[in-house]
């Protein structure tokens, strides 16, 4: 029995809205939340909030516990790696006690005195939200350029520092995206600049230091691109990316002539990705041209359209390149075969390559930090669900491979006592769905421990097996936990994706299903303690799959749920979504309306039994609106025939990654885990 029963829940006033289009009308009972300004949305968003802590009263001890084991295992005073950047050794190190990162670096040696960058703690006194991105340096190392967010919707204050005095130049870049690019002059710095209303970042522009008004040096009028601007990584180069879900084109300009004109690198064409970098006399292009799972080319420095590209590395049916990290001697590709990374270190002077090895079943390894062009030392990140993130230097001529340095999990946690596996389920198409999985070795495979799999599936972000200390909570407590990597993600390749987004979508949803069917026919679990989480695009899918098949899990965690899908894509003023029909479709085309109307979460909740549901949003979110979760557990509430718990918790200071102090954040996850365990001991 829930306490929830003795609880009177909120109850959201209906005023009907007619939506129409294609003939077809819907009612949307709860549009008026549609509305952040709005005294009676706030009161209600209030009153949901007290709601939950009403119902999770009981588990109060159990979040505070929960939230110390976890802050328990972070090492309070820790460093990053160093890197070598223009004769600087730059890292990050956290404070003990403190929220936020400083930014550090010393001069020429390990052994030279630290000097303090920037330290985010005191940027972020009197904030609630306090964000910073965009770390860059001038090339002749004397300035630094940030951006800075305190309200959590991405619109970041470009600010500048001299690194010399420590003072504050006067500059101040507002509505932008953090980042900035600065020319070989140490005074022209490039940025994007975004629509103050859907947030898409349309403009580069120019600042002068010193400057009142800056200078627009290219606008993106198609709606569905969104605009970067970076340097090449021999420094010769400024580069403006211009980037929609499937098209992309890139402008380039001598760094050295910040004045000069951009030139189109090679035009766009629809369904034609290409990223680019430089090296000496050429340029390389990783791109998906007559290429699914993308390949290598090469072309002249002046001769840069399609006609001229050479090929280095063909496509491969069962190998998708993912990117490239160019050196002065060598070339380093970040690739993904049958759902694993892989990195391959091409040796240009000896003409052979060769592939790093790991030896863990489920792992994920990536290029790391490698500003340095001209180095044998190549960066990589690796890690797995029983592994912590490790950092490593592998020098590609003797191919020796030193640890660097490995997260510390502090508490005694040793990894001998846990074990991962990977397996693979059938979909109902045939399609084998790997599962990513870790336990306790004492955990019992008899059908009757709880498992959390959670899930994602969209943009082609593919949900790797990493490790995440937090965890240990719940596994130290029994259960298990899984990664289902289903289609819409890039585990198995670009076809993955493609067989997951527009008119394949509900792969997506089935996939997940057919991995939780999996787990609980292998004796992993069973319906009752079976769980389930995912955020954002995978919010939707928990959406979906809570209305196709809500016996099967006892309890769900929505995060950030992007649930009102046929609402949110009708609205071209909604940050996101001009960039996103080439993900879900368009729903002014009648036959993407239907599709996503047949899915869409908010339009298929009907009268019927649901799982136990925790759906989490901010009040200022910019990617899912909190209108979204909040008008779909209204609508819950209305329609569903159980007594399962139903909670939504609206954080009314953050957005869409949630709070941002590195202490603060993990308050919202031990109100997840507080949740599950509150459901496994009610069943007892």
């Amino acid at each position: 029995m829930n306490n929830q029963e003795s609880i009177t829940p909120p109850v959201a006033e209906k005023i009907a809205k007619e939506l129409t289009i294609h003939g077809d009308t819907r009612i949307d009972n709860y549009y008026w939340m549609n509305n952040r300004e709005d005294p009676k949305v706030l009161a209600w968003l209030t009153a949901e909030n007290t709601y939950l802590d009403t119902v999770m009263a009981p588990e109060k001890e159990l979040r505070e516990k929960l939230f110390g084991e976890m802050k328990d295992r972070i090492k309070e005073t820790d460093m990053s790696v160093p890197y070598l950047k223009n004769g600087f050794y730059y890292y990050t190190r956290f404070e003990k006690g403190k929220e936020y990162p400083v930014y550090c670096r010393k001069k020429g040696s390990l052994e030279a005195d630290e000097q303090i960058m920037l330290n985010v703690n005191e940027l972020a006194a009197g904030h609630p939200y306090c964000h910073v991105g965009g770390i860059s340096v001038s090339p002749d190392t004397k300035l630094l350029a940030y951006g800075l967010d305190t309200v959590s919707r991405r619109r970041y204050t470009i600010h500048i520092k001299n690194l010399e005095t420590g003072e504050m130049l006067p500059d101040e870049i507002r509505e932008t995206t953090a980042g900035s690019t600065w020319a070989n002059d140490n005074k022209t710095l490039f940025y994007s600049r975004k629509d103050t209303v859907t947030l898409r970042a349309d403009r580069i522009m120019r600042h002068t230091l010193g400057a009142t008004a800056d200078k627009e040096v290219y606008h993106e009028t198609d709606e569905t691109f969104a605009v970067s601007v970076r340097k090449t990584k021999s420094g010769k180069y400024i580069v403006i990316s211009s980037g929609s879900t499937l098209s992309s084109e890139s402008r380039i300009l001598d760094a050295d002539k910040p004045d000069g004109t951009f030139r189109v690198f090679q035009p766009r064409e629809k369904d034609m990705l290409y990223d680019i970098d430089h090296r000496e006399d050429k340029f390389y292009i990783v791109t998906n041209w007559d290429a699914l799972n993308f390949r290598l080319m090469e072309t002249p420095l002046e001769r840069t359209s399609r006609q001229n590209w050479q090929e280095l590395i063909p496509n491969r049916s069962d190998v998708l390149l993912e990117n490239l990290e160019v050196f002065k001697n060598f070339l380093v590709l970040g690739e993904r075969k049958n759902g694993l990374t892989q990195i391959r270190v091409i040796n240009n002077q000896k003409k052979q390559d060769e592939y790093l090895s790991f030896a863990e079943p489920a792992y994920t390894a990536y290029i790391g930090n490698n500003p340095e062009m001209d180095s044998k030392e190549l960066r990589f990140n690796y890690t797995s669900m029983i592994t912590p993130n490790s950092v490593y230097d592998y020098d590609m001529e003797t191919g020796k491979r030193e640890l660097k340095r490995q997260q510390e999990v502090l508490g005694g946690y040793d990894p001998k006592n846990y074990a991962s596996e990977r397996l693979f389920a059938t979909a109902n198409d045939s399609t084998k769905i790997p599962i990513s999985i870790v336990y306790k070795k004492t955990f019992d495979k008899n059908g009757k421990s709880p498992l959390l799999l959670y899930g994602y599936g969209s943009y082609g972000n593919s949900m790797d097996a990493d490790f995440d200390g937090n965890l240990l909570s719940l596994l130290d407590r029994g259960f298990a936990f899984a990664i289902a990597h289903v289609r819409g993600g890039q585990e198995m390749g670009r076809q993955w994706y493609e067989d997951g987004k527009m008119f394949k979508k509900k792969n997506t949803f089935t996939d997940f299903i057919a991995c939780a069917d999996y787990l609980v026919q292998q004796h992993y679990t069973r319906k009752e303690q079976l769980y389930a989480m995912g955020g954002s695009a995978g919010g939707l899918l928990m959406g979906a799959v809570v209305n196709m098949r809500p016996e099967l899990f006892h309890g769900v965690v929505a995060q950030v749920p992007f649930v009102d899908v046929v609402t949110t894509m009708l609205d071209e003023s909604i940050p996101l979504t001009t960039g996103e029909f080439d993900e879900w479709g368009n729903p002014k085309h009648k036959d993407s309306y239907d599709y996503m109307k047949s899915y869409s979460p908010y339009d298929n909740v009907t009268a019927k039994a649901y799982p136990n549901l925790l759906v989490t949003t901010g009040l200022h979110d910019s990617q899912v609106q909190y209108w979204e979760p909040a008008k779909w557990v209204a609508k819950l509430r209305e329609m569903k025939t159980d007594h399962n718990l139903l909670l939504l918790h609206t954080n009314m200071e953050a957005g869409h990654g949630g709070a941002s102090g590195r202490f603060t954040a993990l308050k919202e996850v031990a109100l997840e885990y507080a949740f599950l365990l509150k459901l496994e001991k009610d069943q007892d």
